[in-house]
């Protein structure tokens, strides 16, 4: 479903992500970044957010940062 209805709320933006991919949202300093798993992750949620909401996703989230390995 495109939302085209005017502006779309950032933290509604953030939910929708968050529940559809299994990446996380950081906080820094009141801001968020988003921190994904793959490339490929990444560019799913790109598309999602510019499919759905019309938006890049930096317009969402401050920064996007890959997910380190687990030691």
């Amino acid at each position: 479903m495109t939302i085209r209805r005017g502006a779309v709320e950032q933290d509604y933006i953030i939910e929708r992500v968050t529940e559809i991919f299994q990446c996380r949202v950081l906080w820094s300093e009141g801001r968020p970044c988003l921190e994904y798993r793959s490339a490929r992750e990444l560019e799913q949620i790109t598309e999602y957010v510019q499919a759905n909401f019309e938006v890049e996703l930096l317009d969402v989230f401050f920064t996007a940062v890959e997910s380190l390995p687990a030691d």
